[in-house]
């Protein structure tokens, strides 16, 4: 599976999952599943908003990103817990 996450303001709202196949994969590779899938999520579920790629494995974007993470631009960023 192929994760996207979806950005607002540079937070994530939200995180789904795309198939590899959608996204091209074996014969794609990061980037160009990133755009792949960007066009499945836009054309095929109709689901609007900024989507960035994001690895499970952290291989690239700094993170997996989850809801309420940053984007910074480039990179996924986790949110800073506070010790209580």
């Amino acid at each position: 599976m192929a994760y996207f996450a979806k950005i607002e303001n540079d937070l994530v709202t939200q995180v789904i999952s795309v198939s590899n196949y959608v996204c091209g994969e074996p014969t794609l590779r990061f980037p160009d599943t990133c755009a792949a899938g960007r066009a499945y999520i836009a054309n095929i579920l109709k689901i609007e908003g900024v989507w960035k790629q994001t690895s499970y494995n952290s291989s690239f974007r700094g993170c997996y990103a989850g809801i309420g993470y940053s984007w910074n631009g480039t990179d996924f960023v986790a949110p800073v817990v506070e010790p209580e």
